[in-house]
């Protein structure tokens, strides 16, 4: 019998090794999984009120959160095509390129975005030099696109099957209780893990809010020379942009500022910079500064420390790579509930379940 079981034992070690070690060649897509699952679990399951079948309240929470995100990001896309293409045709930009690039021709003048323009520059032969250069870097690009597409996948198997069978996992690790130890620790980390990382998407969307807010009253009073340019889109971006660590929103609307301040640097018009330094005062202050004081500490969860959750947020790209900005936040958590739950348990304290009283008070069992 013991043969017997140590050949299972062994047996089921090599699988949990096979598995550790795809899910270690996959581990950004997983951690991004868990993220969106927590992120988007309180709707999926506000959806049941509505008597919606499971698969349906998933499909609707990855839709909820990944098609304005495709959207936003199409949109982006269009709007830096149009807008290198005014840049190319105001300024030489073809004549200094075309010094370093020989196919480039200065004289040409870049094609209508119509689909018939792309049609007749196709027949003319004017795709043929990237065509070429697509063909020598194939491989490059088909990898590249293979593994982005194969990671999304992941992301979205796993993120639906978790809202789907989340409950089962939960249940399935509770198995193996051992004097409510586990029971308390996986429902502590539960809970903290659901705050927090939902608290991040309700503050991407704060953020986005009072930013584009902040930028379109900025538009009302400034002039049209140092507007920002499409305040919807560039409020959207900053509040994504809240989630990289330490530098965060600096990298949308710093920029932004800069772009600005080229019509009055080219016209000559010093009066106009003071415009643009209002505009970087009033987006440090109500939309960088005011929100990470008021609205981080409601959405960092009920006993995560913020400054250790920002040290993670910090942290974590640098020790495990892009994907470390979701999975140091998961680790933080569940090693400080770990030390709040189950560690005491495993010293040999007793579980306080009694609330206290105050000191005028007694306990009936008492008399």
């Amino acid at each position: 019998m013991d043969e017997k079981r140590f050949v299972v034992a062994l047996f089921g070690l090599v699988v949990a090794l096979i598995a550790g070690y795809m899910a270690y060649r996959f581990v950004a897509a997983f951690t991004v999984a868990v993220f969106l699952y927590y992120s988007t679990r309180r709707f999926y399951r506000m959806l049941e009120r509505f008597r919606l079948p499971p698969r349906i309240r998933a499909g609707l929470a990855l839709s909820v959160l990944g098609v304005p995100l495709v959207l936003l990001l199409s949109y982006t896309v269009v709007l830096l095509v149009v807008e290198a293409r005014r840049f190319v045709q105001r300024y030489p930009v073809m004549e200094a390129a075309a010094e370093n690039v020989d196919w480039l021709d200065p004289a040409a003048t870049p094609p209508e975005l119509t689909f018939d323009a792309m049609v007749e520059l196709y027949r003319s032969g004017g795709f043929d030099p990237l065509i070429d250069f697509g063909l020598e870097h194939a491989g490059f690009v088909t990898a590249l696109l293979s593994s982005f597409l194969l990671n999304m996948l992941i992301i979205v198997i796993v993120t639906y099957y978790l809202l789907i069978d989340g409950s089962k996992a939960h249940e399935w690790l509770l198995t193996f209780d051992d004097d409510a130890i586990v029971r308390e620790y996986l429902e502590a980390a539960d809970e903290e893990l659901e705050a927090v990382l939902f608290g991040n998407l309700l503050n991407v969307i704060a953020i986005s809010i009072i930013a584009v807010a902040t930028y379109m009253g900025y538009n009302v009073v400034a002039p049209s020379a140092v507007e920002v340019p499409y305040p919807a889109l560039a409020g959207a971006l900053t509040g994504i942009a809240s989630l990289i660590p330490a530098v965060g929103m600096k990298i949308v609307y710093v920029p932004l500022a800069a772009v600005m301040a080229i019509p009055p640097a080219l016209s000559g018009e010093g009066g106009l910079f003071g415009y643009v330094v209002g505009f970087l005062l009033v987006t440090i202050v109500i939309v960088d500064t005011v929100p990470d004081l008021v609205l981080r500490p409601y959405f960092s969860g009920e006993t995560t420390h913020v400054g250790l959750l920002m040290l993670a947020y910090i942290l974590g790209p640098v020790v495990f790579g892009v994907h470390g900005l979701f999975l140091a936040p998961i680790i933080l958590v569940l090693a400080l509930t770990f030390a709040y739950t189950a560690l005491p348990r495993l010293l040999g304290a007793d579980p306080d379940d009694d609330p206290e009283l105050p000191g005028d008070q007694r306990r009936i069992d008492e008399f």
